[in-house]
Formats: C-alpha cells, structure tokens, sequence
C-alpha cells in the first residue's frame, strides 16, 4: 500500500482528511494556525506523544487536541497484513468556527484542564467517522452546504460528548491551550529517544532558544544532563535480576543495546552485565 492524502477543505482551509500510511516509528505534528483537531483512527493503531503525556489511538479511542505540537509513534512493526495504518482528522480554526456557528469565542470563559484528551469512540462518533470517510473518497458530494452541515454535527456530537456546557463553551476552550512548565516536558520525556530538535518542538522554541532555556534551568548542557538521568535511572533497573538489559536500553530510549553499552561503559567504567555482576 503506498501512502495517501485526501482532504477535503473549506474556504481554503483543510478541515477532513484522511491520510494512510506504512508503519513508522516517529511523525512530527506541527500547527501551523491557532488549529484545533480531531482524530480518529480507522486502522492500525499508534501513540501521541507530547509535552506531559502518551496516549495511544486506536478504532475504539480517538483523540481531541488543543494547537500544540505533539508526534505521532509506533512502538513495533505490524503483521504485514496490517502494516498500514489509517486515520481521519477534523481541523477547526477560530475564524471559521465564529464564521460557521455565529458565535463569538471570547464571550466564553470556559477552560477545560487538558491540552490532549482521549474520547471513547461510541456509536454516533463511530457513524460521524464512517460518513465523513464517504465524503473523503467522494469529495464530488462535499458541497460548502454539507460540509458545514458536518461541522455542526460534529460540534453537538463532541459538546456531548466531553460534557461541556454549551457548543459554544466547548469551542472556545479549544482555542486555549493550557500552560505547561518547561521542566515537566523535560521530566515527562526524560527516557523517550527524542532527538534534541524534537524535545524543542515539544516546547514550542527553536533548538538555540531550547538550548539556552535548558542551560538556565538546569545548568548544563542538554546532551550532558539527560544521558546522566538515563545512567541512573539505569543504574537503579540492573538491581532487578530478572530485566533483561537489553529492555532497559530500550526503556531509557536507547536505539540500540550497543549504544547502552558505550554510553554507560563511559559513564561508570564499566559494561551493564559487569556492573550487575558487582
């Protein structure tokens, strides 16, 4: 299967899309608008990974999410029967929101306390998915007077859903993304195998402006200070006799066993299975 986007968009704006892709192992999501999205997933399954938290999607639960920056990752191959996944998103901007249901955001003092939540597919949200998958392939019959008309259903269906007040309490929290501190970014990815550049776009900055911010808060360099962490928190898992070291490398984010090895090796002096020897 090779790889595919369909869109269907709405006063020049994607607002469905459907995308179908072989297995990975790490995709970046970067807002380019103050965006809002949702996502559900026809096939397959993977993770969300992002500034505090990884969630995994899959047909039964989907996703809601603020205007933030996130990726999406696999953990393990497919069966080559399924090694593809495939997922349909819902993009909601707030000039077209306001355009769409008359409403003005900024008479809604609503917040929720999540930038990222996973919603339970039920039966109406699992019949929204399949009708808007018909539109994608025959986007002959997504005329502006039904995509509208989806948009709003989509609306009551969710307002519902994660019990919000009113459509328009909903909407406008979704355009108020929560505040998160840099050091839990850092602590909530400290063993993932993020590169530098992507713990960067977990925080919204560019990698010098991460780098600065990294040595103010914590007084040494990134590199220097997340392979010190991992070594320890390693140090702490080769007490347990029955881990595998080979499933430690891979719990601190290390791509390999071989990279482990040499890292810890210059950390400590010596190799794990020498240091779990005593």
């Amino acid at each position: 299967m090779e790889n595919s986007v369909k869109t269907i968009a709405y006063k020049g704006r994607v607002v469905f899309q459907k995308v179908q892709v072989r297995s990975f192992t790490r995709l970046p999501k970067e807002y380019e608008e103050n965006e809002a999205c949702f996502i559900f997933v026809s096939k397959g399954s993977f993770y969300i990974r992002a500034q505090t938290e990884k969630l995994l999607l899959n047909p039964e639960t989907a996703l809601l999410a603020k205007c933030l920056n996130y990726f999406y990752e696999t953990t393990k191959r497919l069966p080559e029967e399924e090694d593809h996944i495939e997922a349909i998103g819902l993009m909601f901007y707030p000039d077209q929101v306001q355009d769409l249901f008359d409403f003005d955001l900024t008479h809604s003092h609503h917040t929720v306390d999540y930038n990222l939540k996973q919603v339970p597919v039920n039966k109406l949200l699992e019949h929204f998915r399949e009708s808007i998958a018909i539109l994608l392939d025959h986007p002959e019959l997504a005329d502006e007077h039904l995509i509208k008309t989806k948009l709003r259903e989509f609306v009551i269906l969710l307002t519902k859903t994660v019990n919000a007040p009113s459509e328009l309490d909903f909407l406008a929290s979704l355009f108020k993304p929560n505040f998160i501190r840099f050091e839990e970014v850092i602590r909530n990815n400290l063993y993932s195998d993020l590169k530098l550049e992507e713990f960067a776009s977990l925080c919204h900055m560019s990698l010098s402006s991460f780098k600065r911010k990294f040595k103010e808060v914590y007084h040494e360099s990134p590199a220097g200070y997340l392979s010190k962490m991992r070594i320890n928190k390693a140090l702490d898992l080769l007490q347990h006799k029955d881990m595998r070291i080979s499933d430690i490398a891979y719990d601190l984010g290390y791509d390999s066993l071989t990279t482990f090895n040499r890292v810890f090796k210059s950390h400590t002096g010596k190799s794990p299975s020498e240091y779990r020897l005593g």
